[in-house]
């Protein structure tokens, strides 16, 4: 069965060089910068939380190897599975990129899904992912990457944040997540819901219906996953953001990650994504490259997503050779051919 796909270049259209409007991260390099006069200030309750939740993690996974079951092991990877493609697919690709629609059980399913996650609101999440791109590796950037390894991995979450950030924060536009009743039930019962569905549910689960045991259950199913799923995503935060190369766009911090690729399975060519942020593969070779791209081929296919968007051959290769760092080599020149099948088939599955 064949199933179409939409094509398009960006949001906007593209120019007389067959390129779209410049990127906002370029654009808003000239005005905001990191000052390293300025010092971050901790605040204490999130920096003991994040120990704690460190600990146990460490606990987490000497538990899963000793001394909990083999089906408790599968559960806490089904739940973390869960929670972090639906921020992959959902919050990220869906609502910050806007990479495709989806019909309403589709949006139903990732918006409540995305709270497994543990990743605070779909809200929330959106809303400081469109300030990375806006403003990204600045003093507006959430997560800076020129504040370190360690700020841009999870420092940033321990930090009261900088004073420009809260400003572009309320300046950002963030009126389609106002006007979308489910994200904001989400934002207002994140800390209930996340209880029962993040908490509860994964931690009880496993002591009802094999009988696990709460220690077990509490260290393997919970904080074991929860924490893992956690610096899979940071990944991109940090070593997406540092080390690298740049084959799409060299004036961009944000690089493609060998090690990112691996620890979130296909979503860590980052320099692609900060370059095409509306193209729904995040990188060149669609569902061949990531298991979220080969899950959004499915849910295409059975009519849950719709009017996919992907970067055209001529864009990927015209911005490349413009602004890439060299490093493209022979995918710039040769690979033409190869990509005009990937993107005419990525979501075929017949």
């Amino acid at each position: 069965m064949d199933t179409e796909k939409t094509e398009t270049t960006t949001d906007e259209g593209k120019n007389k060089n067959n390129e779209g409007p410049e990127l906002d991260e370029i654009l808003n390099r000239s005005k905001f910068d990191t000052d390293f006069n300025y010092t971050h200030s901790y605040f204490w309750p999130l920096v003991i939380g994040h120990a704690v939740m460190q600990i146990s993690w460490v606990i987490g996974i000497y538990t899963a190897i000793f001394y909990a079951q083999w089906k408790t092991i599968l559960w806490a990877i089904f739940v973390a599975f869960l929670g972090t493609e639906s921020v992959a697919l959902g919050a990220h690709r869906g609502f910050t990129h806007k990479s495709f629609k989806m019909k309403r059980p589709m949006k139903i399913a990732l918006i409540f899904l995305h709270t497994l996650s543990g990743q605070n609101s779909v809200f929330t999440w959106v809303r400081d992912h469109k300030l990375h791109h806006k403003y990204a590796d600045s003093d507006a950037d959430p997560h800076n990457s020129r504040r370190g390894f360690f700020f841009s991995h999870m420092g940033w979450l321990m930090v009261k944040r900088n004073p420009l950030l809260r400003r572009m924060q309320k300046e950002i536009d963030i009126s389609d997540l106002k006007s979308e009743p489910l994200i904001m039930f989400q934002h207002k019962y994140f800390i209930p819901l996340y209880f029962v569905m993040g908490f509860l549910i994964p931690l009880t689960v496993p002591m009802y219906f094999w009988n696990e045991t709460f220690w077990s259950a509490l260290f393997a199913a919970y904080f074991f996953p929860y924490v893992t799923s956690l610096h899979m995503t940071w990944t991109i935060n940090s070593f997406a953001h540092m080390w690298g190369n740049r084959p799409y766009d060299g004036r961009l911090h944000a690089r493609n990650s060998k090690i990112s690729w691996v620890a979130t399975v296909g979503d860590g060519w980052h320099n692609y994504h900060h370059a095409f942020p509306w193209d729904c593969r995040m990188a060149e070779f669609g569902q061949y490259d990531g298991i979220s791209n080969a899950i959004l081929s499915v849910l295409e296919y059975v009519g849950l997503v719709y009017d996919i968007k992907t970067a055209s051959p001529n864009v990927l290769y015209g911005h490349m050779k413009r602004h890439g760092d060299g490093t493209g080599g022979k995918s710039a020149d040769n690979s033409r051919l190869y990509d005009k099948h990937i993107t005419e088939n990525m979501f075929r599955l017949d």
